[in-house]
C-alpha cells in the first residue's frame, strides 16, 4: 500500500524521467522522496551536452537539437513553453537551416536552448528537488517481504521504494532481472508488445574550434538528403544564437540510420575516423579542430512505439513499477512530456484506489 512520504525511484535521468519527477513532485503530496539513478555521469539522456575535453567553455549538444512546437501541441503545451522562455531555457530559432527535413511542417516553431540542450532536462530535475545519482547502473529490480521494491545496481548498490519508475529505453528494460523480468516474462502480450518497439541508431561527433576561428558556412544547421554517412550538421553556437568569437565554436555532425546500422558494433575510434574523413569531402575548407568526441546512440529515435504509444504501462500496481519514456510515446520533447503526464495520471490514480481499499474504523 502506497503510505503518506513515500519514496519514489526514477531510473533515467533524461527527459521522460525529470519530467516524471518534477510532476509527482509538483501534483501528489502523498510523495515523500524522490530519487532519480541514471548510469551517465550527467542528467540528459538522449539530450546531451558535451564539453571540450581541451577547452571546457566550448560546449555541443550530441543529442537532441532543437525543440519543435507543433500546431497540434500548440494549445495544450503554451503555458510551460512560455515558462520556459521566461526563464531562458528555450528562446526562439533564427537561425538559418538548410536541407530537406521532417520537421518544418506548417504551423511549427523551433525553439533552441541558449545554454545547452542538457539545461532543459535539469531545469525539470531542479524543479522535482530529486535526489540525482549518478553511474548507478539498474540491473534488478524485485519486491521483497515488506512490499517494498528492492532496486540493485551493477555497482551492487541496493536500496527499496515504494513506487519505481522505468524511463530506460525498451531493450534495456527487457535486460533487468528480478522481479520485472519475471512479470514481464509470464504476460505474452506484454512481452511481444516490449520486443516490437525498435530505434533508430547513428553516431554523433563534435569537432571543438578554438576561439577566433572562422568556420566557412553561412548556416546553421543543415539536412543532407543523399550521402552515404551524413544526415544532418549544425554549428551549435549560430544553432543556438549564442555565437561570440572569444568562445570556441563546435561543429555537430549527425550521421544517417543506414551508416548507423552498418557500423554500430565497430570502434568507436574507427568510426569517428571515417566520419570526421566524410565532413572533410562535404567541407573542404574546414580548419583543424582543437579535438574532436564521438557519441554512439544504439538507442537513437524511436523507430517503432509500443502499440497504440500509451504514454506509460503499470507493470505492477502494489507496490507500484510504472515503464515509460518515449518508447510508451514518440522521441520529441512533447512526446516526453507525454509519458511523463501519463506516469503522473497513473501514480495519482493508484494513490485513489489504495486510499480507498484502506479499511475505515466505526464510531
Amino acid at each position: 500500500m502506497l503510505e503518506k512520504m513515500a519514496r519514489v525511484l526514477v531510473v533515467g535521468a533524461g527527459m521522460t524521467g525529470a519530467a516524471s519527477a518534477a510532476l509527482v513532485r509538483q501534483h501528489i503530496p502523498e510523495i515523500g522522496s524522490i530519487t532519480i539513478w541514471d548510469k551517465g555521469r550527467g542528467a540528459g539522456g538522449r539530450m546531451s551536452t558535451a564539453r571540450c575535453p581541451e577547452d571546457s567553455s566550448i560546449t555541443a549538444d550530441l543529442g537532441a537539437q532543437y525543440i519543435s512546437l507543433t500546431k497540434e501541441y500548440s494549445n495544450k503545451r503554451q503555458s510551460i513553453y512560455n515558462e520556459l522562455i521566461q526563464q531562458g531555457i528555450l528562446s526562439s530559432m533564427t537561425g538559418k537551416i538548410e536541407g530537406p527535413n521532417n520537421f518544418d511542417e506548417p504551423g511549427t516553431q523551433h525553439f533552441v536552448t541558449p545554454l545547452g540542450v542538457s539545461s532543459l532536462v535539469k531545469y525539470f530535475i531542479n524543479k522535482s528537488d530529486a535526489k540525482v545519482k549518478y553511474q548507478h547502473t539498474v540491473a534488478d529490480v524485485s519486491f521483497d517481504s515488506d512490499r517494498k521494491i528492492n532496486v540493485e545496481t551493477k555497482e551492487k548498490i541496493i536500496e527499496n521504494f515504494d513506487v519505481v519508475i522505468l524511463t530506460l529505453p525498451v531493450p534495456q528494460i527487457l535486460q533487468l532481472k528480478g522481479s520485472v523480468h519475471d512479470l514481464i516474462d509470464r504476460e505474452t502480450d506484454l512481452k511481444c508488445g516490449l520486443q516490437s518497439v525498435s530505434y533508430s541508431s547513428r553516431y554523433a561527433l563534435a569537432m571543438f574550434f578554438p576561439p577566433q576561428t572562422v568556420l566557412p558556412i553561412s548556416w546553421s544547421a543543415q539536412y543532407l538528403a543523399d550521402d552515404p554517412c551524413i544526415r544532418y550538421m549544425a554549428v551549435d553556437q549560430i544553432k543556438r544564437g549564442q555565437a561570440n568569437a572569444s568562445v570556441g565554436q563546435s561543429l555537430v555532425v549527425h550521421t544517417n540510420v543506414p551508416f548507423g546500422l552498418s557500423h554500430l558494433e565497430e570502434d568507436m575510434e574507427s568510426v569517428k575516423t571515417i566520419v570526421m574523413r566524410r565532413v572533410r569531402e562535404v567541407l573542404p575548407d574546414l580548419p583543424e579542430p582543437l579535438c574532436a568526441k564521438i557519441q554512439r546512440w544504439r538507442f537513437s529515435q524511436i523507430h517503432k512505439a509500443y502499440k497504440d504509444s500509451p504514454g506509460c504501462l503499470i507493470l505492477n500496481k502494489a507496490p507500484l513499477i510504472i515503464l515509460a519514456g518515449d518508447g510508451f510515446s514518440h522521441s520529441t520533447f512533447d512526446g516526453c512530456l507525454d509519458s511523463a503526464e501519463a506516469v503522473l495520471k497513473t501514480v495519482k490514480e493508484n494513490i485513489e484506489i489504495q486510499k480507498q481499499s484502506r479499511p475505515t474504523s466505526g464510531l
